[in-house]
């Protein structure tokens, strides 16, 4: 994996770019620090899209009266 500065992606862009397309990740370092902040991958390379609501259906509660509840209550005891 190539790491480039922000410099160097802006002046070489279409460059990285085919070499993203012929499967390269190109890692992006920013500031003086030069830290890693993003990086460029073929989009192949991407995972199925993220689950929005993943403990959706795991779990539920139910609000009883006003939602004060006891110190009990909310322990389970």
């Amino acid at each position: 994996m190539r790491a480039l500065t922000v410099a160097e992606v802006k002046t070489n862009f279409s460059d990285i770019l085919v070499q993203v397309r012929n499967g390269e990740n190109i890692k992006i370092l920013y500031g003086k620090s030069k830290k890693p902040v993003a990086m460029i991958v073929p989009i192949d390379n991407i995972d199925s899209p993220r689950k929005i609501g993943l403990l959706d259906g795991k779990a539920a509660f139910k609000a009883k009266g006003n939602g004060k509840i006891t110190e009990e209550e909310f322990l389970g005891l």
